[in-house]
């Protein structure tokens, strides 16, 4: 069953999960994949790989800093990742769920809803939603190259919080190329924990804000992505 799965994964990253978040998260599971067969929320479709990939992957952030109580922005969420485990995992967070695909964070609203979960889910482009300095954290999944993606979600975090960025192989190189960017931005990586997830080799790079971020950042994405700091 996917939730003897989870409970095991979850334990192995040192989660310890109730059986109420269990319950939450195979509702959530089943709400996913339902609304799978009608958008393109996730190529991911069997219940025990869920739990591996999405849920068990996401849950590791919650011990590579104090997630408890902190206000936390999962920027360009998609179908809810790696957010959504988080809150189910540590319901004292205080989500925001960012994402600019209009019809997503309308499904990801009406489901929380529906499961008694809260979130903020806000439709919008990151470099356009004002709220500036206001996170404890940000997070972010599988969105862009960290010298990009450092622009778009460090600009969020407050001075002492950290930017989560979660990679796979190419964590090391991408850091590298990144560090100017960070510098920038206000930002430092602090260090980068390595995990596996059935079998695979995952990695998360922690970056403390350590100043705050110049009002020119972010820019417009276009030249975001034409010239990355």
């Amino acid at each position: 069953m996917m939730e003897e799965v989870l409970k095991a994964e979850a334990a192995r990253l040192g989660v310890a999960l109730t059986q109420e978040q269990l319950a939450l998260f195979r509702a959530f599971a089943d709400a996913l994949l339902e609304k799978n067969k009608v958008m393109n929320l996730t190529a991911i479709t069997e219940p025990e790989a869920v739990a591996k990939l999405h849920f068990a992957d996401c849950l590791e952030l919650l011990h590579v800093v104090d997630c408890r109580g902190k206000s936390v922005i999962d920027v360009g969420c998609g179908a809810g990742f790696p957010g959504v485990p988080m809150k189910l995992g540590e319901p004292t967070i205080r989500l925001t769920l960012l994402d600019s695909l209009q019809k997503r964070v309308n499904w990801l609203r009406e489901t929380l809803e529906a499961l008694g979960v809260e979130a903020t889910c806000i439709a919008s482009r990151a470099e356009e939603y004002a709220a500036r300095e206001q996170f404890d954290l940000a997070v972010s999944r599988a969105v862009a190259r960290l010298n990009v993606l450092a622009e778009l979600c460090l600009p969020f975090v407050k001075v002492g919080g950290y930017f989560l960025a979660m990679k796979g192989a190419a964590a090391e190189e991408e850091l590298e190329e990144a560090r100017h960017a960070l510098y920038v931005l206000g930002g430092s990586a602090e260090r980068t924990v390595e995990y596996e997830i059935d079998g695979m080799t995952r990695r998360v790079i922690v970056i403390r804000k350590e100043r705050p971020t110049y009002n020119a950042y972010p820019r417009r994405f276009a030249k975001i992505k034409q010239q990355p700091l």
